[in-house]
């Protein structure tokens, strides 16, 4: 029997999550904001200082960041959780001593799923996968951004950059699971509830860099990503797609235009179970040949679409539900 939230638990989680939103949709622009007003203030000496150091501190995102146990334990994150309700699904050990590529599907709007499992202790990663740590990989851009870098870094993000994957990935140690969300922007534009469109065929880059460092792939896939809000979806070729695709050319990521549950930014109250595959053996290649990387590309889309039907009844899907890859 489904056990009822008392008002104050129900307040705490909205709270939580709409504090993420706005944190993923207006703390960039706002840590821009307050560090050009303090420029203009007395206080002017404070973001130059920040700047300088900044600057000094510029590669630390590719060099494996500055993660903190503390925020990534912090009790909003449970909130966040619990308002879906969402879980993580361990299906496979991973070995500690080895390092991994995880492939997240789909992108959503947010990627909150992949993000509450990832980047935070919420869904109890640490738990489930002993002596491996889980490192999201975002736009290298956001780490540009003064004081919003400092909060990414604190959730173990890094930038989705060639330097800091092989950072990662070979002078990091063992035991890294770097989790990339493949699709990207092109699938956050695909995100609508009861849909399950994967950009993949493609996107063959991460298989090559898991050649040239033999990390081993693992498919995962969210299953209620794209059921927490409802998008607008502009046809191919009109003034808003045109419009998207111009943001997508310059900034590196699309604007989505969504509505959610209530206050317009809430999402939906629905489950969110992100499960994690089997590891595809990758063997170490310094200079992989296409063939090599078409190969593995082939066993990853295969692998992927094998845990998608193996798991989506489980998962609140119908059994006529399939995964669309384009």
């Amino acid at each position: 029997m489904k056990q009822e939230k008392s008002q104050h638990k129900e307040f705490l989680e909205n709270i939580s999550v709409l504090k993420w939103i706005c944190s993923f949709v207006l703390l960039g622009p706002a840590c821009i904001g307050l560090m050009m007003y303090l420029l203009l203030t007395s206080l002017w000496p404070l973001p130059v200082l920040y700047f300088v150091w900044q600057l000094t501190d510029w590669h630390t995102p590719e060099r494996g960041g500055r993660r903190s146990a503390f925020v990534r334990n912090w009790k909003v994150w449970k909130h966040v959780r619990d308002y879906f309700p969402m879980k993580l699904v361990k299906t496979a050990e991973l070995n500690p001593n080895k390092n991994y590529i995880l492939g997240c599907h789909p992108h959503g709007v947010f990627s909150i799923g992949a993000f509450a499992s990832f980047s935070t202790e919420a869904c109890g990663f640490m738990d489930l996968f002993p002596g491996v740590r889980s490192c999201l990989c975002i736009l290298g851009g956001l780490f540009k951004i003064p004081l919003y870098r400092e909060y990414a870094m604190a959730t173990g993000c890094c930038p989705v950059s060639k330097p800091s994957l092989a950072h990662l990935l070979s002078k990091s140690g063992q035991g890294n699971a770097v989790v990339i969300v493949i699709g990207g922007a092109a699938e956050s534009l695909l995100s609508l509830p009861g849909v399950n469109t994967v950009v993949m065929k493609q996107r063959k880059g991460f298989v090559r860099v898991a050649l040239e460092f033999g990390a081993d792939l693992v498919p995962v896939y969210s299953y209620g990503e794209n059921n927490m809000f409802h998008q607008v979806i502009f046809p191919e070729g009109s003034v808003g797609w045109r419009l998207q695709q111009l943001f997508k050319k310059i900034m590196s990521f699309s604007p989505c235009l969504f509505v959610g549950e209530r206050w317009f930014w809430m999402p939906y109250h629905c489950p969110v179970t992100t499960v994690v595959g089997s590891p595809i053996p990758v063997p170490k290649r310094l200079s992989p040949t296409q063939e090599e990387v078409d190969h593995y590309h082939g066993l990853y889309m295969e692998s992927l679409a094998k845990l998608f039907n193996e798991h989506k009844t489980s998962c609140g899907l119908s059994d006529s539900h399939e995964l669309r890859i384009v």
